[in-house]
C-alpha cells in the first residue's frame, strides 16, 4: 500500500485516458478522431488480408479507352448493345449477365424517327414511302432489337435512385419490389430511402427478368470512401410500387442461384427491432442499420489488379473470343474509361472501378466471405478498455521504464492480435482505436510524469554538466547519445581567438569587482554573438575568448559562420564603447584571429579536469594571427584558408607572414563586408590599387609602390595599414634589392 500511496499522482494521471476511452466507447462523448482512426485501421487490415487471387467465376466486360477508340464514343447504339448481349448469352453461353450501365434515353441513332417525320411532312406526297418505312421499322428500331436480346434470358439491368425536393422518375423500375413495405416492422428505418429514380426504358425493363440499383455511397463515411454497399433500398415515391428494391450485386447473385427469396432478420430487444441480416435463400448476409454490406474486396482493382478477368467490350463485339470461352461465367458489363466517370474511392485504391465493386459483392456472396459489425461491438470495446486500462494504470505507475515499455508493447500486441484473429477467423469488425489510443496516451502521460517530476535530480545533473560542456553538445547527447562519445577526432573546422587590447592598462584603472563586472559584460555580449552563429565557446583565458565552428555539430559552412560572427563581434564592441563613453567608462578594442584547417577535437585533459576543446597546428596559427591584428591596425585577421572557404565576403589582403613556429609563409586577409554587388562596386577601385601596391612591394619596386600608395594614403592618412607600408617602402628604398626575398614578413613573437 505504501507503494501505491507514493505513486498515487501517477496512477491518477494514467487513469485519465481510460476514462476518456470509456466515454467514447459508451457513446457519452464520441470522438471523431477515434472514429477516423478505426476507419484507418479497418482499411489497413482489409488490404492486408485480401486474398489477392483471381476469381474465375466473375468476368468484367470493360468499356475501356481501347473499346471506345475502336467502336466509337459512348453511348453506343442499342443494336450494338444487342449484339454484345447476343454474343455473351448465345455464342459465349455465360450464366448471368449484369449491366453496370444504364439505358435511360431512347436510341435515335438509326434515323427511324427522322424518316417518319419526313414521310409525314415534306415527303408525305410520295406514294408508298410511309408504308415502306413502317415495313423497315423493325430493322431500324435499335431499342426493340436490344429488348428482344434480353427476353427470357438471365439478365439484370442497372438503374439508380435519387432523392430530391421535387421527385423525378425516368424509365421503369422492376414490376414489383423485392420486399413489400410491410415486410419490416413499423416505426423503424431499415434502409436508405429514395423518392426518385433513373431506370431503363419500359420496353427494356419489361424484357429483362430483373434489375438492381447501382447506388454505392449511402451517406458520407467521413472521407467518402466506399466501404459498404446497400443491398436493399426503399423507394417511397408514386411513380412505381413502393417497397424495398435490390442492388445490382444482389440481383446478379440471386439470378445465379435461381432467384431465391430474401427475408430480413432482426435482432431482439429494444423498442424498435434492429435489422441484423438478410437471408438470401440459405445464406445469411450480415448488414448494418442501413441494410449495407461491407465490401469484401479481393485485391487491387482494374485490368491489372488480378482479382477478376477484364475483357475489352470491343473484343466481344468483334468476335475475338473463342466459342464458349466464357461458358458458365458471371459477366458484368461496366466502364473503366476515365471519361465515363465510373471510378470510386475505396480503402483499396483512390480510383477503383465501380463495376468491380459490384463484382466483389457477387464474389463475396458466392464465397460466403462476409464481414460484419456485431451488435455486441460496443460491449466488446468497453470490456477491452476497462481490462487494459486497469492493467496499464497500475503497471505503468509501478514498473521501471524498460519494463513499462515491454508492458505497453505486450498490451498493444494483445489488442491487435485478438482483434485481428476475430476479423480473419470470424469476419468480425470490432473497434480497436480507443484501446490503442488509450494505451499510447497512458504511456505518454505516465512517462512524462516520471520525466518531469521523478527525474528532477537527473535534469539537475544535466544542467550542471552543461556549464562545463557546450550546450549544443548536451542537447545532442540527450537526443542521440550514441552519436557522441566525445572521443577525439580530426576534422576540418574553423577556430577563432578574440583578445582585448591594452587589457593591462584597463585592469590598472579598475577595482577587481569593477574589472569582473566589465569582463562579464563584454564576454556575455561576445558569447551571445558566437552562439547566435552556431559557434562553440571553448574557453575564456583572462582577456581572451576562444571559439570554434564545426563541432560538436557538423557545419559545412564553418568558415563563413566564423567570419560573420567576427564582424558582428566587432560591431558589438563598438556598441559597448558607445555605452562606455556615455557612462564615463574606458573604451576597449579587440583583435580577432581566424584560421581554418584540420584540427583535433574531443574531450581532452587529465583525470581531474577535462574539457571539450580543439588542438593542432591550425589552432596555433589562429592564435598567432590574433596577435597580428594590432600590427596591421585591423580588428580581424584571417588566413588564406579561411578566405577560400568564405567567398561570400569582400576581402583585403594584408600581407604574407611567417609567424613563430611556422616556416612556410601564410597570406593574411581582413574581411571588409559581405559580398554584395554594391559592396564589390564600392571596394573594387581600392582593392585593385592596393593589389598593385602589394605587387610592386613584392617585386621590390619601391618607387612604383610609393607612387601607387600615395593616393590611398592621402585618402585615409590614419589607416595603420597604409602607414605601415609607407614606412616599409621608404626604409627599403635605401637598401639594395635582395634576390632571395619573397615579400613575407617574419614575426618571432605572438
Amino acid at each position: 500500500m505504501s507503494v501505491l500511496r507514493r505513486h498515487w499522482p501517477r496512477i491518477v494521471i494514467s487513469l485519465l485516458p481510460v476514462l476518456l476511452a470509456l466515454a467514447h466507447a459508451t457513446g457519452a462523448w464520441p470522438l471523431s478522431a477515434l472514429e477516423r482512426l478505426d476507419r484507418l485501421i479497418y482499411d489497413i487490415r482489409l488490404r492486408a488480408t485480401m486474398p489477392r487471387t483471381l476469381d474465375p467465376r466473375v468476368v468484367i466486360v470493360d468499356v475501356d479507352d481501347a473499346s471506345l477508340a475502336r467502336q466509337g464514343q459512348w453511348p453506343w447504339a442499342r443494336d450494338k448493345i444487342a449484339g454484345l448481349t447476343n454474343e455473351l448469352l448465345g455464342r459465349q453461353q455465360v450464366a448471368v449477365l449484369g449491366f453496370d450501365v444504364m439505358f435511360l434515353e431512347p436510341d435515335r441513332s438509326s434515323g427511324l424517327d427522322s424518316l417518319r417525320a419526313m414521310a409525314a411532312g415534306p415527303l408525305r406526297g410520295m406514294q408508298g414511302l410511309a408504308t415502306e418505312i413502317e415495313r423497315l421499322a423493325p430493322t431500324l428500331d435499335n431499342d426493340a432489337a436490344f429488348a428482344k436480346s434480353l427476353e427470357s434470358r438471365p439478365v439484370a439491368l442497372g438503374y439508380y435512385f435519387t432523392r430530391t425536393g421535387t421527385p423525378s422518375a425516368k424509365g421503369q423500375l422492376p414490376a414489383a419490389p423485392l420486399l413489400p413495405v410491410d415486410a419490416f416492422p413499423a416505426g423503424g428505418i431499415y434502409a436508405s430511402s429514395w423518392n426518385g429514380f433513373g431506370a431503363s426504358l419500359p420496353a427494356l425493363a419489361k424484357a429483362a427478368p430483373t434489375a438492381g440499383f447501382l447506388n454505392t455511397l449511402v451517406g458520407v463515411q467521413g472521407d467518402g470512401a466506399i466501404r459498404s454497399v446497400p443491398l436493399i433500398a426503399r423507394y417511397e415515391g408514386d411513380q412505381a410500387q413502393p417497397g424495398y428494391y435490390e442492388s445490382l450485386g444482389l440481383a446478379v447473385y440471386r439470378l445465379v442461384n435461381g432467384l431465391p427469396p430474401v427475408l430480413p432478420a432482426f435482432a431482439s430487444g429494444g423498442a424498435v427491432p434492429r435489422l441484423e441480416s438478410l437471408r438470401v435463400g440459405r445464406l445469411r448476409v450480415p448488414v448494418d442499420q442501413m441494410a449495407s454490406m461491407k465490401v469484401p474486396f479481393r485485391g487491387p482493382g482494374g485490368a491489372d489488379g488480378g482479382s477478376f478477368r477484364y475483357i475489352p467490350a470491343a473484343d466481344v463485339l468483334e468476335g475475338r473470343l473463342g466459342p464458349g470461352e466464357l461458358k458458365g461465367k458471371i459477366v458484368l458489363v461496366g466502364a473503366t474509361a476515365p471519361g465515363l466517370q465510373d471510378l470510386r474511392a475505396t480503402p483499396v485504391e483512390a480510383a477503383f472501378p465501380g463495376v468491380e465493386v459490384h463484382a466483389n459483392i457477387v464474389s463475396g456472396l458466392l464465397d460466403h466471405r462476409l464481414l460484419s459489425v456485431p451488435d455486441y461491438a460496443p460491449g466488446y470495446e468497453v470490456l477491452t478498455v476497462l481490462v487494459t486500462g486497469l492493467v496499464l494504470t497500475f503497471g505503468l505507475s509501478l514498473l521501471s521504464a524498460p519494463r513499462a515499455v515491454l508492458l505497453v508493447a505486450g498490451t498493444i500486441g494483445a489488442l491487435v492480435g485478438l482483434n485481428s484473429w476475430l476479423f480473419m477467423a470470424h469476419g468480425l469488425v470490432l473497434p480497436l482505436a480507443s484501446g490503442l489510443a488509450m494505451t499510447m496516451l497512458a504511456f505518454v502521460l505516465s512517462m512524462s510524469w516520471g520525466y518531469f517530476v521523478e527525474s528532477r535530480a537527473r535534469r539537475g545533473l544535466v544542467r550542471l554538466f552543461g556549464t562545463y560542456v557546450p550546450p549544443q553538445l548536451v542537447d545532442e547527447m540527450l537526443v542521440q547519445p550514441d552519436r557522441y562519445s566525445m572521443r577525439a577526432e580530426s576534422k576540418p573546422m574553423t577556430v577563432m581567438f578574440c583578445d582585448m587590447r591594452d587589457f593591462t592598462r584597463l585592469s590598472e584603472q579598475m577595482t577587481p569587482a569593477q574589472l569582473q563586472a566589465f569582463l562579464n559584460t563584454v564576454f556575455s555580449r561576445l558569447t551571445d554573438v558566437i552562439s547566435a552563429h552556431r559557434g562553440t565557446v571553448d574557453k575564456y583565458m583572462g582577456d581572451c575568448v576562444m571559439a570554434f565552428w564545426g563541432a560538436p555539430i557538423d557545419a559545412p559552412e564553418h568558415a563563413a559562420l566564423a567570419v560573420r560572427a567576427a564582424l558582428d563581434m566587432a560591431d558589438a564592441v563598438r556598441d559597448i564603447n558607445e555605452a562606455n563613453r556615455a557612462g564615463g567608462r574606458p573604451e576597449i578594442s579587440v583583435g580577432i584571429g581566424i584560421n581554418s584547417g584540420v584540427m583535433s577535437v574531443g574531450d581532452m585533459g587529465s583525470a581531474a579536469r577535462r574539457s571539450y576543446t580543439v588542438v593542432g597546428d591550425a589552432v596555433n596559427l589562429a592564435s598567432r594571427l590574433e596577435g597580428l591584428s594590432g600590427h596591421y591596425g585591423v580588428e580581424i585577421v584571417a588566413s588564406g584558408a579561411t578566405r577560400e572557404l568564405a567567398p561570400g565576403y569582400v576581402w583585403q589582403e594584408l600581407d604574407s607572414v611567417r609567424v613563430k613556429g611556422k616556416a612556410q609563409a601564410v597570406a593574411v586577409f581582413t574581411p571588409l563586408a559581405e559580398r554584395t554587388p554594391e559592396a564589390e562596386k564600392q571596394a573594387q577601385p581600392l582593392l585593385e590599387r592596393w593589389g598593385e601596391v602589394l605587387a610592386a612591394y613584392r617585386r621590390q619596386d619601391w618607387a612604383v609602390g610609393r607612387n601607387l600608395l600615395a593616393p590611398l594614403l592621402a585618402a585615409d592618412a590614419k589607416k595603420v595599414l597604409y602607414q605601415l607600408y609607407a614606412q616599409r617602402l621608404a626604409s627599403m628604398a635605401l637598401r639594395p634589392q635582395d634576390p632571395n626575398w619573397d615579400g613575407a614578413t617574419r614575426f618571432e613573437t605572438k
